[in-house]
């Protein structure tokens, strides 16, 4: 279904509710760049070094697109589970899981509450700048005790700029790609103010730099366009 979602007039901040689940998938794709290239990265990634009952935890895991494609690709008999806090979007995926027949467990939860043991992969896209800063912080010293020594915390993240010149460049750069994409310059406004103060990025050295302090030896960045980066810490 196509993401009409910001083609009326709103009144209340964006949350993941139902009318986000029937078109998240078509949001995704179209607001944000390259996500079926990042997508697939990741897979790779997770593939590369894959082995029977591996775990992978993807946190904000929606409908569950990364880990049915995941799942499609996988050799290994892994252990693919997705948390989120919307029911909305767990319902999505659940019927999504059962129309292809895949073995995901799917589990209603807060990711700051949540009891991470012994994950060895766990998948953030787009997740952690919806979290309030000291939370964030918080949250992902809380993953590196949940992994396990060597383990990897894969995530995506939206960026801002220290640079204020190059952070509104980028900025303009965006709002082309999503007009590029079909989407109204009043769709584009809207969303706009529904994810203020909802929505809030970190630069990429504080992404790092929060990583540092949870204790992770190992930050990179393995993907970025304009203002959207994946990074990969390891344990």
């Amino acid at each position: 279904m196509k993401d009409k979602v910001f083609a009326k007039k709103i009144e209340k901040k964006f949350e993941f509710d139902k009318a986000v689940a029937s078109v998240f998938d078509d949001m995704l794709s179209r607001s944000v760049p390259f996500y079926d290239e990042v997508r697939k990265l990741i897979i790779a990634l997770i593939l590369a070094e894959q082995e029977d009952d591996k775990k992978i935890l993807d946190l904000g895991s929606s409908t569950a697109k990364f880990l049915l494609g995941l799942y499609n690709k996988m050799e290994a008999q892994m252990q693919l589970k997705g948390i989120d806090n919307s029911q909305a979007m767990l319902d999505r995926a659940k019927q999504k899981c059962q129309a292809f027949g895949a073995s995901i467990e799917l589990e209603l939860a807060d990711m700051l509450t949540y009891a991470y043991d012994d994950e060895d992969v766990v998948v953030a896209n787009y997740t952690l700048q919806f979290i309030r800063p000291m939370q964030r912080v918080e949250l992902v010293k809380k993953l590196y005790s949940g992994l396990k020594e060597e383990g990897i915390f894969i995530f995506s993240e939206k960026v801002v700029f220290e640079d204020k010149k190059l952070d509104k460049e980028m900025i303009d750069i965006y709002y082309d790609y999503k007009k590029e994409q079909g989407y109204s310059e009043y769709e584009i406004a809207q969303k706009r103010e529904a994810l203020e103060n909802v929505l809030i990025p970190f630069t990429i050295e504080e992404n790092i730099q929060m990583c540092k302090e949870a204790g992770f030896k190992s930050i990179n960045t393995v993907f970025q366009w304009a203002n959207f980066v994946t990074f990969v810490a390891k344990k």
